[in-house]
């Protein structure tokens, strides 16, 4: 759970909210700290005080957006298992999470694999989804979902990274 609740007027507020403007539309090494600060109207010293690093601010918002993220792919799953089967839910989530991230201009901050190697919340969610629950399935789904925001930042239109996805629907096993 988030302990903090950003207030647009805040520095602090102000940038996470320039935070997920630059995060969300370019790659994590193209912002820079200055960039940030003068999008926030802060001086660069607030994002050492409030977040220790560029670093930490960034994986602040992603958590954030994540979250979102998350939300409204379990949603989805929930949604579409009550009239389908586990793998069309999967798809429908992926498809879901897909549009957000795209409307929301959030192709980078989501696209990019984690900066903590050590957890995944997306692919554990697909993971845990897939019919039959797979470690491995949720990782290459999770990779498959992230290509198709790239392709879209990098001039695809989202509607065939949405034909991609949907064409990797998982199947259950002995399906076809």
């Amino acid at each position: 759970m988030q302990e903090w609740i950003p207030v647009s007027t805040s520095p602090k507020g102000r940038l996470v909210l320039a935070a997920v403007r630059e995060f969300g539309g370019r790659p994590f090494d193209e912002v820079t700290v200055t960039e940030l600060a003068a999008a926030a109207e802060v001086t660069t010293g607030a994002i050492y005080h409030h977040f220790g690093s560029k670093l930490g601010l960034y994986v602040f918002v992603r958590q954030d957006v994540e979250r979102r993220l998350l939300d409204r792919m379990e949603g989805a799953m929930a949604a579409a298992a009550t009239t389908s089967d586990g793998a069309a839910a999967v798809t429908a989530a992926m498809l879901v999470g897909l549009d957000f991230a795209a409307g929301e201009n959030f192709l980078r901050i989501l696209g990019d694999p984690p900066p903590d190697a050590g957890r995944d919340r997306l692919a554990e969610l697909l993971s845990r989804s897939a019919v039959p629950p797979s470690p491995v399935l949720g990782r290459v789904l999770a990779a498959a979902w992230r290509a198709a925001l790239a392709a879209i930042a990098e001039g695809a239109p989202p509607e065939q990274a949405r034909a991609a996805l949907a064409a990797l629907r998982p199947h259950p096993p002995g399906g076809a």
